[in-house]
């Protein structure tokens, strides 16, 4: 068995042997494990995996400054970044036992028998129930809040599914501490033995993913590790739900009128957000659109200045370092692009990268600047009007966000854009940046493929609609139906007859 080790991405030193690789024997027993834990993580019902994941949340504070730290010394992401992501961590499972509490997610229907106008209809009940065990794949740029215990776990949890976790190789010391931590809180709250199991290794992962156990897959990650695992489910003779969260550029566009009223704070904000974790964010803007003329001229100056200044960040692994040179060098060298800033250059055995801030132009916006390039990088695509803009816009691929930067009182021109860009992106945002994604009831982080390749995401409460399938009891007695489903039960929001009748 091969050693998983830890690495310090400052100095690219190997600090530690975490654990070894699991192997395919030892992906069955847990995978088997989940399967036998399922029956009873459901029957604990909401009430108990409510329980369950506020006692996770407890858990993960008491440990706070262990967690951050060794997070930190694993990413190089910084306290500051790491403490937040902790907290929204453990805001996400406390959410999801909210999500539990409240009780709409079961999509509860009942119709009773009567006549039709297609004749006699039988009585007839419908809920979401959990659909197994879920393989989650840890995502390398969120330690915490996308990994053992992230979106994926605690909407996998709260719809009652065991979760079996592949832990990612960029902070395998992290998931370990974190994965103890639950291990050892969950049954405290009468989950069963196989609630929770954490994987290394890449062979691991695609074992996982081809178990029979496994019902669901959430994956955070590159288009290619997306498709690969695909590839591997599609191979199954029962291929199952794969959730990828993939590639995304999220372009923004900044209208003339926005350029005209704050054009160097705009600048300034944008290179913040396109660097902020080194670059190494999902949502990050890796294409703006930027009026030609003297305001779209300071904008762009704006955010030249600012990267200047910047020092050369630490990216999460040597992989993704490599990966960064040799994509930004080939977007750079791209016909029709042109540097117009860049940061502090990469030193040292570490895992740094430059800042780069590209300009090119929207008539003639060239392949590369159109495909994410994960790190500090930014291309301004500078157009001339708004048929340039219209006609620049219609020509992208899909992303996960689409931003508009509007004038005060400005209408025309953001309905305009909101039409060419709402087929395209998940997330609309105006006047904003798209790094920061909220949790709440009303979030949600997909769009059309390349960003993602499903309807619910691991954003939002309805992340957990991913881990339910629906059934429906026909003609059943009331000793077999789920309570949710039986006369007279009000705790829940429940359509009856077609009548949405809430709780009392």
């Amino acid at each position: 068995m091969a050693d998983v080790v830890s690495i310090d991405p400052r100095t690219g030193a190997t600090v530690e042997v975490v654990a070894q690789e699991t192997t395919t024997a030892d992906v069955d027993r847990l995978c088997k494990a989940a399967l036998a834990a399922f029956p009873a993580l459901e029957e604990l019902g909401r009430d108990g995996r409510a329980l369950l994941l506020r006692t996770l949340a407890d858990a993960l504070e008491e440990r706070r400054d262990d967690i951050v730290a060794i997070a930190d010394r694993e990413t190089a992401l910084g306290s500051m970044r790491l403490n937040g992501e902790l907290t929204r961590t453990t805001y996400q499972l406390r959410l999801f036992a909210e999500v539990l509490d409240e009780g709409s997610y079961l999509e509860a229907t009942i119709d009773q028998a009567g006549d039709t106008p297609m004749g006699p209809r039988p009585d007839l009940r419908r809920l979401l129930v959990p659909i197994g065990p879920v393989a989650v794949f840890g995502a390398s740029n969120f330690p915490l809040a996308f990994s053992i215990a992230g979106g994926d776990t605690a909407s996998a949890l709260a719809a009652g599914c065991p979760v079996v976790i592949k832990a990612h190789a960029s902070h395998p010391a992290t998931s370990g501490l974190v994965y103890d931590i639950l291990a050892a809180a969950a049954p405290k709250c009468g989950a069963p033995e196989g609630t929770l199991a954490l994987l290394h290794g890449l062979q691991a992962g695609a074992d996982l993913v081809a178990h029979p156990a496994v019902r669901a897959v959430g994956f955070t990650g590159s288009a290619s590790g997306g498709q690969a695992l695909l590839r591997i489910i599609e191979q199954r003779p029962d291929p199952v739900p794969f959730f990828g969260e993939l590639s995304s550029l999220n372009p923004v566009v900044v209208t003339p009128a926005a350029a005209t009223e704050r054009g160097a704070t705009v600048g300034a904000e944008l290179a913040a957000s396109f660097t902020m974790g080194g670059g190494q964010f999902c949502t990050k803007p890796g294409l703006a659109f930027v009026p030609r003329g003297l305001a779209g001229d300071a904008l762009v100056e704006a955010m030249a200045e600012a990267v200047t200044g910047m020092p050369a960040p630490v990216l999460l692994n040597e992989g993704i370092a490599a990966a960064y040179r040799r994509i930004s060098i080939e977007l750079a060298e791209a016909q029709g692009i042109e540097t117009a800033a860049s940061g502090g250059a990469a030193r040292g055995a570490g895992f740094q990268a430059q800042p780069l801030l590209l300009t090119t132009s929207a008539a003639a916006l060239p392949r590369q600047a159109t495909e994410e390039c994960f790190g500090p990088v930014a291309v301004v695509a500078r157009y001339d009007g708004e048929q340039d803009l219209l006609a620049a816009v219609g020509a992208l691929p899909s992303s996960l966000t689409a931003a508009i930067l509007r004038g005060a009182d400005e209408t025309e021109l953001p309905a305009l854009l909101t039409d060419r860009l709402r087929p395209l992106a998940g997330r609309l945002i105006y006047d904003g940046y798209p790094t920061g994604v909220a949790v709440s009831w009303a979030q949600q982080h997909g769009g059309p493929w390349p960003s993602t390749n499903s309807q619910h995401t691991s954003v939002g409460t309805t992340a957990v609609r991913r881990f339910l399938r629906p059934v429906a009891w026909q003609s059943a007695p009331q000793s077999v139906l789920p309570r949710e489903l039986t006369d007279g039960f009000t705790a829940v929001p429940r359509r009856i007859d077609g009548v949405l009748h809430l709780p009392d």
